[in-house]
């Protein structure tokens, strides 16, 4: 390692040589830009790699690109959560320009999402996305000059590009997470950049930039469109389907450039041409990275598998798909030392994204016309032959529609056709429920995905009931099938289905029963996340509302246990106003209300029986920062603001004493991402909830409580270590790979009659990521309301050791201690906020859980 002196002088000599970025020797302009365009060293004042950009700089100068040349327009397609503008560049000659939307429709036709045959000028359409994740900073930076390298019109190379291909540059996907880390380093940094990994500056505070306002990772939600960032930049999307797509990222402070081919797996509805052109890219990027001398790597760590990914979800979409990846991330920012004892700056980082971005347009432009139509042949074989052993997928209506609605937005969303079958009937496929071929009955008004359409790749991968695993060894979740996702049943069918246009229609309210105007009470089932929404609203509205704990029928209606009650005995106070607060939020939610003429029931406890228990009003709190983990305290946050919309307090561990827990009635712990052995906070824990308070913990926070009185939960140890010797070091990846669990899902079964299980129905479906596992409570104890007796997964890859480890273990269950009540998850419900089925038992435990 070079000493301080040295040291000093080698970062100071860095911010003061303003180095011009490097780009393809071709790339380079013969004059300097116009003086009505400027570079964004000029812009700004200072070169690019000398400081971190602020976002509404960034903002200015896309703005002034745009402005003074010929060859760019920028639009907002969207805002941030924070208020921050989402911009996206339009690159093209000046001849393109003038025919922009005949280009975009032409694309569109050969998609088949436009009507119409292609006709006039076309184009290859490449995308380059920057910055999806906040503190991978380099990539806006880069961006700026690869805008400036396209935009100038003295630039004779890139114009000969431009004269194929239009350019579509997002410059940065994630404003709020890089405004978080910009700010951040440059209140930390000094007056000069210290290299030493322990500087401060190289250590971000919890949560870091990465995320966006809501502690998501953009760059894992583009198949669930659950941030509005995403679905913002999904419809900008759908206006260009793009034919290539580049998501620029950092990794680790000492890892080489990373870019295309990827790694395996690539899954199976990746097609030849799309991994061969890889190749292509891959190549044409080396060639510039050889003439420098820099180090890089491809094919390794980064698989095509996952779709929620920006380079998978393009490939499904048509489209060649990469990530490129630069050694830095959070802990480089503007000079570190490398374990080589060289010293990584940023101008080094700029350089290279610079380069490969340059790079693809360039081999992209080359081969216009292949890569035009390889996209259309993509799209004529999706509809002409379909892959899969499927002719669509038939998912049932569930008893209130809402599931079914929920499922049908994100279709949408996603651009996937549906229709819904047309009459009463039987098929024959795989059934989702059992995972055997059998004969099911369908029925009018159940929808139906058919394989024959423009998004026949993307609808198989989202929706086929296994996905086929072509290597164990994989970066994310290997299982995510929407009808696992929304607890809906479902049969991939082999017949032809009659089918009927039309859509699933939005909830509509209404107001049923033998009550007239006035009546005893209102009924509402309880089934879905909109039923959590609506009862979140009563209580805010100060409704007096119980929950039956019992099925029970009246008025030729049968209720399960779970169905809301709203008396007018509970609601006195309230007079006139009772029934017009009831109806009108029935009505904002679609609910169907049932007002029943008395409390005196058919069949099961009547409205004033002990069964029917009141439900009050929770102060709901949420634990956060370090250690916990950002991601999984983001999805509880989101939960409340966004998909139940019920108030949350926030409360930082480090503020974590008995007078914050003193108005609490419900705390969320969620998942842990590092070691928390503090015997005090497990104390404090403790007795808040004998005290009457109730405590839901998820995955890691499970773990940290397991074992310790008085939480009876325990942990099973792992099993002993089967491996024979002696074993390859070469192997060590794969071998690891019989205790993984990248994510699979699973048939857990359920109590309906416990208060966690209301709505949730006989089987839950549980993706599992983890392979810690948890006895059965003992009878004693409390209640093991959902259990995995057989591990083997429905769908996805799980090790055969995690397996035997996970069998006859809790899913979810609860435990008295007193007068409180401890919540077990011992995974996550609300995973990245898409995993709807998981909504249900979660709210039962803010609302219900004892």
């Amino acid at each position: 390692m070079p000493s301080v002196p040295r040291l000093a002088v080698a970062v100071i000599l860095y911010v003061l040589a303003a180095v011009p970025i490097a780009v393809p020797a071709e790339a380079q302009p013969a004059d300097p830009a116009p003086a009505t365009l400027q570079s964004p060293a000029a812009f700004l004042g200072y070169e690019l790699g000398e400081q971190f950009t602020p976002h509404h700089r960034v903002v200015d100068y896309v703005q002034h690109v745009a402005a003074g040349s010929p060859r760019v327009t920028v639009r907002r397609y969207g805002t941030s959560i924070e208020g921050r503008p989402l911009l996206l560049a339009t690159i093209a000659s000046e001849e393109n320009h003038e025919q922009i939307d005949v280009i975009r429709r032409n694309n569109l036709r050969r998609a088949g999402m436009a009507d119409g045959r292609v006709a006039g000028p076309t184009a290859a359409v490449v995308w380059l996305s920057y910055n999806v994740h906040g503190n991978e900073s380099v990539s806006t930076e880069a961006a700026m000059q690869t805008l400036f390298e396209l935009g100038d019109p003295s630039n004779d190379r890139t114009a000969n590009w431009l004269s194929d291909t239009v350019v579509m540059l997002d410059p940065c996907l994630n404003p709020d997470g890089r405004a978080r880390y910009v700010q951040w380093f440059k209140r930390t940094v000094g007056a000069t950049p210290n290299a030493r990994r322990v500087a401060r500056e190289h250590h971000e505070p919890w949560p870091n930039g990465r995320t966006n306002h809501y502690y998501f990772d953009l760059n894992r939600d583009w198949a669930w469109a659950v941030q509005p960032e995403t679905r913002d930049r999904l419809d900008v999307y759908h206006e260009w389907m793009p034919h290539v797509h580049v998501d620029f990222h950092e990794q680790g402070i000492d890892e080489p450039y990373y870019f295309a081919p990827g790694a395996d797996p690539y899954h199976e509805d990746i097609t030849g041409w799309q991994r061969s052109f890889q190749v292509s890219v891959g190549k044409n990027n080396a060639r510039y990275f050889d003439r420098n001398g820099w180090l890089y790597f491809t094919r390794e760590v980064f698989d095509l598998f996952y779709p929620g990914y920006g380079d998978t979800w393009p490939i499904f979409n048509g489209a060649i798909g990469m990530t490129y990846e630069q050694g830095g991330s959070g802990r480089a920012g503007l000079a570190v030392l490398t374990e080589t004892g060289d010293t990584l700056t940023l101008d080094d980082r700029i350089r290279h994204h610079h380069t490969a971005g340059l790079s693809t347009v360039e081999v992209t432009a080359q081969n216009q016309q292949t890569v035009q139509e390889e996209f259309s042949r993509y799209y004529q074989t999706a509809m002409q032959n379909p892959p899969g052993a499927y002719r669509g997928y038939v998912i049932k209506a569930d008893s209130s529609g809402d599931r079914l609605r929920a499922l049908a937005r994100h279709l949408k969303r996603q651009r996937i056709d549906y229709d819904l079958v047309a009459e009463d009937g039987a098929v024959r496929g795989l059934r989702y429920a059992t995972g055997e071929d059998e004969r099911v009955d369908v029925a009018a008004g159940d929808l139906l995905v058919p394989v024959a359409q423009p998004k026949s790749r993307l609808a198989k991968v989202l929706l086929e009931p296994r996905t086929t695993i072509i290597d164990s060894v994989t970066y994310d979740i290997t299982s995510w099938s929407l009808p696992y996702v929304y607890g809906l049943d479902a049969v991939a069918v082999t017949d032809d289905v009659p089918l009927a246009a039309g859509s699933v229609r939005d909830a509509s309210a209404a107001v049923e029963g033998q009550g007239g105007d006035t009546p005893y009470a209102y009924v509402a089932r309880w089934s879905s996340r909109i039923d959590a929404r609506f009862l979140g609203d009563l209580l805010e509205e100060g409704i007096g509302v119980r929950v039956a704990t019992e099925p029970f029928e009246t008025e030729g209606e049968t209720f399960a246990a779970g169905t809301l009650i709203m008396p007018r005995a509970d609601n006195h106070a309230m007079e006139d106003d009772f029934d017009r607060v009831v109806r009108r939020l029935g009505s904002k939610h679609g609910r169907t209300l049932y007002g029943v003429a008395s409390g005196f029931v058919d069949r099961g406890s009547d409205f004033g029986s002990s069964s029917v228990r009141p439900i009050s009003a929770p102060h709901v709190a949420v634990l956060s920062g370090s250690p916990l983990s950002p991601y999984r305290v983001g999805e509880v946050w989101y939960a409340f603001d966004h998909q139940l919309d019920y108030p949350v307090t926030l409360i930082d561990s480090d503020d974590l004493d008995a007078a914050a827990l003193d108005e609490v009635d419900v705390l969320v712990l969620p998942d842990l991402s590092g070691t928390w052995d503090s015997e005090a906070k497990r104390s404090l824990l403790a007795d808040w909830v004998r005290g009457g308070g109730r405590l839901i913990s998820m995955g890691g926070a499970t773990q940290a409580l397991a074992g310790h009185a008085p939480f009876a939960l325990t942990e099973t140890s792992p099993a002993p270590d089967t491996t024979t010797f002696p074993r390859r070091y070469a192997d060590r990846t794969r071998d690891a790979a019989t205790e993984a669990t990248p994510g699979s899902i699973h048939r857990a079964s359920v109590d309906p009659s416990h208060p966690l299980g209301f709505g949730v129905g006989d089987t839950y479906y549980v993706l599992k990521r983890s392979s810690a596992a948890f006895p059965y409570l003992a009878a004693d104890e409390g209640w093991n309301v959902a259990t995995l007796a057989d591990a083997t997964p429905v769908t996805g890859f799980m090790g055969h050791q995690a397996q035997d480890r996970l069998e006859n273990t809790l899913v979810f269950g609860s435990q008295s201690i007193e007068e409180g009540t401890v919540v077990y998850f011992t995974g996550n419900p609300l995973f990245r906020g898409f995993w709807y089925s998981g909504f249900i038992p979660f709210a039962n435990a803010v609302f219900f859980g004892r």
